[in-house]
């Protein structure tokens, strides 16, 4: 009777551990940004999942401990070695056994989202169901040259490669310049039609720098002398963070820049407004400003300090 009482206690707790880890992957969709771009929905899938997991690890473990103290806890006294387990081949292939299957399980997972991303090409994300479209696969190539309630949600993205809009993104220590070829605009801010796919050449003057939007759950590295093609669609209208998300230096922190997604009329007429600012303008540096400051500290340590570039002349400062 007892054991019976046991195992039911042992399956009231296992369920009600699935239960909260359930519920808690269902949460973690509300920790993460707006979803901005196609990508984003298999990205807060794959976290989601993650999250489940690792709570029905994670409790798991901490409840059959919590158990066993509760219910096989030695008596008062007793001083005793508990039982040996070594040389039972059950337990051996159950604590092996099942952390392999696990990892396999989220490798699995994980490689498919990556599959998904990089060789199904963008998606358009029609309720909760992503919609695949005709398109060349979003991923990162080599080439040879406000508020939530203010903002949409796509409902068609038109995919084409021909009609991709084109933006040179340069980055260097410690600002970001976008340069649209085909009006020769060159602007601090990116600002990027909606519902279409647009092609990001990746270009550091200097080191290594970062293109990471959290909206967008995409980061890719920049590395000097070597441009990079990055492809994206943006889905949500809103305005955004861009961060280098690697420790170029010491102003690293300041090199930020804003993001818009606009509608399509919208970005012709910023792109047409942009183009006539004539003559061109140099750009507000935070970090050649701080540099510039007097230093604020007791003792100068004499180390040597990178000079921030030059700020960038464009047509539209942000």
């Amino acid at each position: 009777m007892l054991r019976i009482l046991e195992f039911l206690v042992l399956g009231v707790c296992f369920a009600a551990i699935l239960a909260f880890s359930f519920w808690l992957g269902g949460e973690s969709y509300s920790w993460m940004p707006a979803q901005a771009s196609t990508d984003a929905q298999r990205v807060d899938n794959l976290f989601s999942f993650l999250v489940t997991m690792s709570s029905v690890i994670f409790f798991g473990v901490a409840g059959l401990q919590i158990y066993s103290l509760i219910f096989y806890r030695a008596r008062e006294g007793d001083y005793t070695e508990g039982h040996p387990s070594r040389g039972n081949r059950k337990i051996e292939i159950f604590w092996m056994g099942i952390p392999v299957l696990l990892v396999l399980w989220i490798a699995g997972y994980s490689f498919s989202v990556y599959v998904g991303m990089d060789v199904i090409g963008p998606t358009t994300v029609l309720g909760d169901l992503p919609v695949p479209l005709v398109a060349e696969p979003a991923e990162a190539d080599t080439v040879n040259t406000g508020s939530q309630s203010d903002e949409r949600v796509a409902d068609t993205v038109n995919i084409g490669s021909q009609d991709d809009e084109r933006v040179e993104v340069i980055s260097k220590q410690w600002s970001w310049t976008f340069l649209y070829p085909s009006k020769n605009v060159t602007s601090t801010e990116l600002h990027l039609p909606v519902n279409r796919p647009v092609r990001l050449i990746l270009k550091s003057e200097d080191v290594l720098h970062g293109f990471y939007v959290p909206e967008f759950r995409t980061k890719q590295d920049i590395i000097p002398n070597r441009p990079i093609e990055l492809r994206i669609v943006p889905i949500l209208v809103g305005k955004y963070q861009l961060h280098d998300s690697e420790l170029s230096g010491t102003y690293f922190a300041l090199m930020g820049a804003n993001v818009y997604v606009e509608s399509a009329e919208d970005y012709a007429k910023w792109l047409e407004q942009a183009a006539a600012k004539t003559p061109v303008i140099a750009a507000t540096n935070q970090a050649a400003l701080e540099h510039a400051q007097p230093p604020k500290r007791l003792i100068r340590s004499n180390w040597y300090t990178v000079l921030p570039a030059e700020p960038p002349i464009v047509n539209h400062s942000g």
